[in-house]
């Protein structure tokens, strides 16, 4: 597949492909002005500014242009400087999100950060979590389960290194190995000079020279696995158990991430009505008592006694029956939790009771 640049420079700065240096860098200073974070308030301006200054950083310079123009044609080979450090070597730029497109990948959290295909830049895969239904019975005893999920593993064309036929990283030709570029803007306000990320190496400050067509140079393809998580005995809800190198492989090499079996046991879960009936009843409990115990009958001790009943209707409304000791022992800590919550308010509540109630009597004749 053709290594093309996702993002179009050309109509980001609003120019043509044959446009002159002047046209872009004219089309740059307008669009510059507009969008600089100092004059331009609207929650987008900075990252438009910012992509506006990689544009004309690309543009501006005639072998990164060439570069870039060479690798939207699909010839990463054409437009090469003549002294290409890489001796023959491809040096085109690609950036943009992951490689694979819009390949849906759920579980642990993963993220892909801006890469250019021919951006070297060795991360640790993330890993892959995946929720596993268990019965009480299978908790109790132990069960091994296979699972079928979405990861992305070593390519097998460049064995995970991203470079078809060379593993090792040269220094970026378009920043010099530092992982930015400069922009003069010093006709913009007197900004002088303005840093962005390099759009060759993505900021690594690496590049591969032939970068993997199959991986799009990042080592790693999307690929569905299946895998057998093994639960041991006593297993409760929410316990994991972890494969080792069986989440996403890191790219360019790196070590690759786990996977992790969670286990879903809903003998055990406590959630939904449940949950809200103990922690009302727990919240209930110390207005109850503390008027009790004071001899207090007001309007909040009768809406303190309908929240109890509320919550005593919700616990059992979600359902008891088969509930194993986990469950309850999660239910007392939701009491608990509501009746720490509560105290303070019962406790001023009673004082302010006791009070009034003083006050009106100290007012009776005698």
């Amino acid at each position: 597949m053709a290594m093309m640049n996702e993002k179009d420079y050309y109509a980001i700065l609003g120019v043509s492909k044959d446009a002159s240096a002047r046209e872009i860098q004219k089309a740059f200073q307008q669009k510059a002005r507009k969008l600089h974070p100092d004059v331009n308030k609207e929650p987008d301006a900075e990252e438009r500014f910012k992509e506006v200054s990689e544009a004309y950083a690309v543009l501006s310079d005639d072998q990164k242009r060439a570069r870039y123009d060479a690798m939207r044609s699909g010839n990463p080979f054409a437009g090469a400087p003549t002294a290409n450090p890489y001796g023959g070597g491809y040096s085109g730029s690609y950036t943009g999100g992951s490689p694979f497109g819009g390949f849906p990948f759920g579980g642990a959290g993963y993220t892909t950060s801006r890469r250019s295909g021919s951006a070297f830049n060795p991360e640790t895969g993330a890993d892959v979590v995946v929720d596993v239904e268990l019965t009480a019975a299978q908790a109790k005893g132990g069960a091994r389960r296979a699972v079928k999920y979405r990861r992305y593993e070593p390519c097998d064309h460049c064995h995970g290194s991203g470079s078809v036929s060379s593993g090792s990283a040269h220094t970026c030709p378009s920043c010099g190995g530092t992982g930015a570029v400069e922009v003069d803007l010093s006709f913009l306000f007197g900004a002088g000079m303005f840093q962005t990320v390099c759009p060759e190496c993505g900021g690594s400050g690496r590049v591969i020279s032939d970068p993997c067509p199959d991986c799009g140079g990042s080592g790693r393809t999307p690929v569905v696995t299946e895998a057998v998580i093994e639960f041991p005995a006593d297993t409760h809800d929410g316990d994991t158990v972890r494969v080792k190198s069986m989440g996403h492989a890191g790219t360019n090499g790196a070590a690759g991430g786990d996977l992790i079996g969670r286990a879903h046991v809903a003998a055990e879960r406590l959630e939904g009505p449940a949950r809200t009936g103990f922690y009302l009843v727990g919240f209930s409990l110390p207005f109850l008592i503390l008027f009790g115990v004071s001899g207090i009958v007001s309007l909040v001790t009768f809406i303190c006694l309908a929240m109890l009943v509320s919550g005593i209707v919700s616990i059992f409304k979600g359902g008891v029956r088969d509930r194993s000791t986990t469950w309850w022992k999660r239910g007392m800590s939701q009491v608990v939790n509501g009746c720490a919550n509560g105290l303070l308010l019962a406790l001023i509540s009673v004082s302010f009771a006791s009070c009034s109630r003083g006050m009106m009597m100290g007012a009776m004749p005698r």
